[in-house]
């Protein structure tokens, strides 16, 4: 490859992950589902459901997830802000919203393109994620792909991983990995899955660091070959989150959604 060459291609993933162009159906992905965000007020009510409650979420998570509250989900200028606030609520202190595609955005296999900017502090616990649409859910039998979580008492480490009855958190034994963003509150960077029947891969801005292949022995360690949903959050402590406490100072704090955008192969 010539210099011209690697510089071309260099600014082509530039243009990929700040969200200016988009992936080229030539390379077999086709857009099927998307949300731009380039409107104003709620988020878009044909491609969003909220979950909602404070029972702290099988986590002792802090927040009560808010529905159709502008103050913690809204779109403006051109983003989705997801917003965790220190306010009394129900039987909690703290607000968030976690924003779900269920019903309204399906998909097996295929790849998953969130451009974020996240939030910072102690005790904040942003994710984008998915889970199976089987109803009811059973986890972790069902499966979770975690494209992206990040805890606010270790800034710029960001986790990919994935949950199944074998392999899961509880038991010690989740598939995980981890990359670094100095600047993951500051600049947006493009978080993504790439799903199919052999395996998944997770990626930041075009750059895979998380891989999972399909063992082909039975549905405990695979679980994912039947359709899942996106899920947008910030949670506020729990288990994970709030490990070494929160920072009521911080607040509020939001995670910024310039686009989601979904492909699949013919």
């Amino acid at each position: 490859m010539t210099s011209m060459q690697r510089l071309l291609s260099c600014f082509i993933l530039v243009l990929l992950s700040a969200g200016f162009i988009t992936r080229p159906a030539s390379d077999g992905w086709h857009l099927v589902w998307s949300d731009e965000f380039n409107y104003s007020g709620l988020p878009d009510a044909s491609k969003w459901n909220y979950d909602t409650g404070g029972d702290g979420w099988g986590n002792n998570e802090l927040e009560f997830y808010t529905s159709k509250r502008r103050e913690n989900a809204r779109v403006e200028n051109g983003n989705l802000v997801i917003e965790a606030r220190k306010e009394k609520w129900e039987n909690r202190n703290y607000t968030s919203a976690r924003l779900i595609t269920k019903g309204k955005g399906d998909w097996k296999y295929g790849r998953i393109e969130v451009r974020a900017k996240l939030p910072k502090g102690l005790g904040t616990w942003p994710a984008i994620w998915m889970l199976s649409s089987t109803t009811p859910l059973k986890w972790p039998d069902d499966g979770e792909i975690d494209i992206m979580e990040h805890v606010g008492f270790d800034p710029g480490v960001i986790h990919a991983s994935v949950h199944c009855k074998k392999y899961n958190h509880v038991a010690r034994t989740q598939k995980t990995a981890v990359t670094t963003l100095p600047d993951f509150s500051t600049e947006f960077h493009v978080y993504s899955l790439e799903w199919d029947s052999s395996g998944i891969s997770i990626f930041v801005d075009q750059k895979k660091y998380f891989s999972f292949s399909n063992e082909h022995s039975d549905y405990t360690a695979w679980p994912f070959d039947q359709p899942g949903h996106l899920l947008l959050n910030i949670a506020v402590g729990g288990n994970w989150g709030g490990q070494k406490g929160v920072d009521d100072l911080i607040f509020p704090q939001q995670m910024l959604v310039d686009y989601v955008r979904v492909y699949q192969k013919n």
